[in-house]
């Protein structure tokens, strides 16, 4: 496997929608991506994946959920952007 077939997965910082806090997950390899939802653990979009692999990912969101809520809980895009900028 190279680099172009490794699946990459991201997690973005928690947002509340409709006054649910939810987070999104998103799986991409160079020709594939898929974009999921938490707390409820499904795909929302996706993009190559076919029906087995897009339960698969569901399944692994249902399976690792406590990790995931802890990596978008962990998240805050502000400090990162402030820990990115040059001191003056």
């Amino acid at each position: 496997m190279n680099n172009n077939d490794e699946l990459r997965m991201q997690v973005s910082p928690i947002c509340v929608r409709d006054g649910e806090k939810i987070a999104y997950v998103t799986f991409s390899d160079a020709t594939r991506q898929a974009e999921g939802e938490i707390p409820k653990c499904t795909i929302i979009s996706s993009v190559g994946y076919t029906d087995d692999e897009v339960k698969a990912l569901e399944l692994y969101m249902k399976q690792n959920l406590e990790m995931l809520k802890d990596l978008a809980k962990d998240l805050n895009p502000i400090k990162a952007m402030l820990d990115k900028q040059e001191p003056t």
